[in-house]
């Protein structure tokens, strides 16, 4: 019973079992469109009514169009597209020998894709799309079988020279870049980073020595990093037409990174048409871009400064001073804990002075309505509703900010870090703590409170 229960087992082990694999594995097989993997891929055409497109990866694995052009290929439509192949599936196989290809759409297909891997070559000609949603027929080269598989019309309409085109206008890493440069008709504005932890900090060089809005820089870089072309005309007797209206620019961009410049100018040669060109090299082609983009990339020195009206960071403020029409106290910053100057022994409540603090040091200008203060009154700022006052470990005032009178949402507003009257949300007038409020429960100031 041993003798043939163990040679049962190794009955099971050596054939059955590899068996059962080989036939799983075969069925995977036949159900898959292409016998290769994406790693293997060198070279795809693609060819439909409009073009012919030949796209090869070089030694770096970088995508290059090679014809009808020669330029850089556009690395996610490329993987797009093979991934697509690669994991397709069979549905069903149609036709073995099919006698007529119309049925399926396959006899003037509209897109066909040919795939090669090494010595490995696949032509796909695509069709209809199938019975089910989602589904489409093919004609594979290798063994002419018409096919019903899970691609999907997205995947492969259109794919036209213009898809597989790299469509940045520029290159670079928004975290990468060191230096950037604004060139507009009558002005220029400089601004460059500097190493600071957690993360780089952007000041403004030009026109002013100042510090610059974190987010709207950032929100800058995004934009061009994603500046993308909706359409490319490249040098040839269409360009040069082209150039001879492209007269001066809205705005030219020079941008530092990885320690080199790259530039690009934007023109709206007829700003009635709606059509915008970037030009990054008098060589290189002309890029169609969204008329939008000049709104974007167009602006003023206020925009990209620092709009927090105080003018001092935390770690700056050892005094806090807190005027209202109501009331008046000092916080004093120690071993950064916050205490009330004329109760120093007694504990206050943290977390509502750092946040109270916060609100005061980040309240930034929402609009500018004088870029130097004049009169004061007709915006309630002779008898202010709110006075701040921040002041530094040496004794002198760091930063101040001034709250008069509220419209709506909105107050009227100076600070230390920005010459002029704005308006700023008025949610801080109503979220200044009384003195009594900031302290714990359990001190004997806070206990006697009604």
């Amino acid at each position: 019973m041993a003798a043939i229960l163990a040679g049962l087992g190794l009955y099971l082990y050596f054939v059955e079992i590899p068996a059962k694999q080989s036939e799983e594995s075969r069925d995977v097989q036949s159900k898959r469109l292409l016998s290769f993997d994406e790693q293997q891929v060198t070279k795809l055409s693609v060819s439909t009514s409009g073009s012919d497109v030949v796209l090869t990866q070089d030694s770096n694995h970088t995508w290059q169009i090679t014809s009808p052009i020669h330029t850089e290929a556009d690395k996610r439509q490329v993987q797009g597209l093979i991934r697509s192949l690669i994991t397709g599936k069979v549905a069903r196989v149609v036709e073995d020998t099919p006698s007529s290809l119309t049925p399926f759409g396959l006899d003037a297909p509209a897109t066909v894709v040919t795939i090669a891997a090494g010595e490995q070559e696949e032509r796909i000609a695509i069709g209809d799309s199938g019975p089910l949603s989602s589904t489409l027929y093919v004609l594979r080269g290798s063994d002419q079988k018409v096919l019903l598989t899970n691609l999907a019309s997205k995947d492969f309409l259109n794919k036209n020279l213009m898809a597989f085109r790299r469509k940045e206008v520029l290159q670079f890493s928004h975290n990468d870049v060191e230096r950037l440069r604004l060139t507009y008709p009558q002005t220029e504005m400089v601004l460059y980073s500097q190493d600071q932890k957690p993360k780089k900090r952007w000041k403004i060089r030009y026109p002013i020595e100042a510090e610059a809005d974190q987010t709207a820089v950032q929100a800058l870089l995004f934009r061009l990093e994603d500046l993308k072309a909706l359409a490319i005309i490249d040098p040839g007797s269409e360009r040069a037409a082209k150039t001879t209206l492209l007269t001066k620019p809205k705005v030219k961009v020079t941008i530092h990174a990885a320690g080199a410049d790259q530039t690009v100018k934007i023109y709206q040669p007829d700003p009635t048409s709606g059509e915008a060109f970037a030009e990054t090299t008098p060589e290189g082609p002309l890029y169609k871009v969204s008329p939008t983009t000049i709104k974007d990339l167009t602006k003023d020195l206020f925009a990209l400064q620092d709009k927090r009206l105080l003018g001092a960071e935390i770690a700056q403020i050892a005094l806090l001073s807190v005027k209202t029409r109501d009331q008046q106290y000092v916080l004093l910053h120690q071993n950064d804990e916050w205490l009330l100057e004329d109760k120093s022994t007694e504990r206050i409540r943290q977390e509502h002075a750092d946040l109270f603090v916060s609100r005061v040091v980040n309240l930034p200008a929402e609009e500018r309505v004088l870029k130097q203060p004049g009169a004061l009154t007709p915006y309630g700022l002779a008898a202010p509703a709110a006075e701040f006052v921040a002041t530094g470990k040496d004794g002198k005032i760091v930063g101040k900010l001034t709250l008069g009178s509220q419209v709506g949402g909105l107050v009227y507003a100076m600070g230390q870090r920005l010459p002029g009257v704005f308006q700023a949300r008025a949610d801080l007038l109503t979220q200044i703590p009384t003195a009594e409020s900031l302290l714990q429960p359990d001190s004997p100031t806070a206990r006697t409170q009604p």
